[in-house]
């Protein structure tokens, strides 16, 4: 059996739902004064439904609410007698169509609230002194007046054939509802669950230590609470209350960890917790700590045949925030290039491991039938200084003291060009020391050239200073 629960205008939804809940941890919200509580297994402790009714009742008066009740055998008929009828309405499980027989029409506007409504024209009386505002209608119960039907039982006698014909599977549902009969089973609404933990501390302690041995406290039951409800954590929030010093208002420190994966390790968490405030630490003891997560679903993780496994995230997290402790947030991550003239420029951004898979165009197998070349240049970290003999403005003969770089004559050369310089930028578009100084660092001519010997380099020459180096091989 199933009851209805409707408050009063101006009662709360929360003192509503908490009594519900104290009966029965079956309760579907229908609406912001309106719940329905599965009785099920409840009359071993109470007695039969009218019974329930009435303790429900008393419970709902003992915290402010006044309120009606219907029990039933379906939700759908428990809702519209409780919407008909003040006070306690029992009706015997395979008596719902007769208790609904003369209810009236309108009541079914309560399953769909919010869709629009219409005002329809009513014929006054003559008698009538002040005619009435016409009240805006549902459009259904428009559709059902026109035809003729004024109570539940005029729908639920019409021929279901007919019905689904004019309205479609819209009105057999109608006319099902109009029977008491269910559209879907009933529902429980999930509590919002708050997955944080806290602790007051009996004296105020400084230092991450013994903080390290609180967290480990804190810790463990979120993580059994995340387990039982296969979450992970996506966001980490550690809040530190700190005391008063001198008079002045207490200050809480807090710091949110956006965790590459979700996860729900324990010491995990902590160590990632403790390495975040050791960069970041508080100002003052601390009285109070407070941890709390974001869930998100648990992961599940399939690793491929063909290709190695990954690190799992604890670890991958856990390396990347004692780096971060190390050298700094903005010197550890991932070096992603960057759309600049100069040579070697990137950025850092997050660490974020891919897949496992190479670079499509790596293994991209070239076509017999072209002949153009694919070339590359291996850059040197630091450019090789070289002796470059000139004529005419051209390069003849490339000479270098660093073993393995064979110079020689020059056989084939191309260039120059300054795509390396900056030197298009004006004096308004310069900025830092070459814009002070009233020129660009790297302005300098390059070339490519080939040896006797068959190699080919990529030299260049600076402008400002007339010396020559070689940047790379051309492989």
């Amino acid at each position: 059996m199933v009851a209805a629960v409707y408050a009063a205008e101006g009662s709360s939804f929360e003192t509503l739902i908490g009594v519900a809940r104290d009966f029965s941890p079956r309760v579907e919200t229908c609406g912001p004064r309106e719940v329905t509580v599965d009785l099920g297994g409840l009359t071993r402790l109470f007695g039969d439904a009218k019974t329930i009714a009435g303790e429900l009742r008393r419970t709902a008066a003992d915290r402010g609410l006044r309120v009606r009740i219907a029990v039933a055998g379906t939700r759908t008929a428990a809702r519209l007698l409780v919407h008909h009828r003040a006070g306690i309405t029992i009706v015997e499980p395979g008596h719902e169509s007769a208790a609904l027989e003369e209810l009236r029409i309108e009541l079914l506007e309560i399953f769909d609230p919010d869709e629009p409504r219409t005002t329809e024209p009513r014929t006054i009386a003559p008698r009538t002194i002040a005619p009435r505002t016409p009240e805006p209608l549902h459009p259904r119960t428009t559709t059902l007046r026109r035809w003729g039907l004024r109570t539940l039982g005029d729908l639920a006698r019409l021929p279901a054939d007919d019905i689904a014909a004019r309205l479609g599977q819209d009105g057999v549902a109608w006319q099902r509802r109009a029977r008491g009969e269910d559209p879907a089973p009933l529902v429980p609404s999930v509590p919002e669950e708050r997955f944080e933990q806290a602790l007051d501390l009996e004296w105020p302690i400084d230092g991450l230590e013994p903080l390290s041995f609180v967290l480990a406290r804190l810790m463990e039951p979120l993580s059994a609470h995340l387990e039982r409800r296969d979450r992970g954590a996506a966001v980490l929030h550690v809040r530190l209350h700190l005391v008063k010093r001198d008079g002045v208002t207490r200050e809480v420190h807090e710091r949110s960890l956006q965790l590459p994966a979700p996860m729900r390790d324990a010491r995990t968490l902590r160590t990632l917790a403790l390495l975040d405030l050791e960069s970041h630490p508080p100002a003052a003891a601390i009285d109070r700590v407070v941890v709390a997560v974001d869930p998100t679903p648990g992961r599940v993780i399939q690793f491929s045949l063909l290709s190695r496994p990954l690190p799992s995230p604890e670890q991958l997290s856990t390396l990347m925030a004692r780096l971060a402790a190390l050298m700094g947030e903005d010197r550890c991550g991932s070096a992603v290039t960057v759309d600049s003239w100069q040579p070697g420029a990137f950025e850092m951004r997050a660490f974020g491991p891919g897949l496992g898979t190479r670079d499509s165009g790596l293994d991209r197998i070239p076509n017999p039938e072209s002949r153009i070349p694919r070339v590359a240049v291996r850059r040197f970290r630091f450019p090789v200084a070289a002796r470059v003999r000139v004529d005419c403005g051209v390069p003849v003969r490339v000479t270098t003291d660093r073993r393995g770089l064979n110079g020689g004559k020059v056989d084939a050369y191309a260039g120059p060009w300054r795509a390396s310089g900056g030197w298009w930028i004006g004096e308004a578009g310069r900025t830092g020391e070459a814009g002070r100084a009233g020129r660009v660092s790297w302005e300098r001519d390059e070339w490519d050239v080939t040896l006797s010997d068959g190699a080919t380099y990529r030299v260049f020459r600076e402008r400002d200073t007339d010396a020559w180096f070689v940047e790379g091989v051309v492989d």
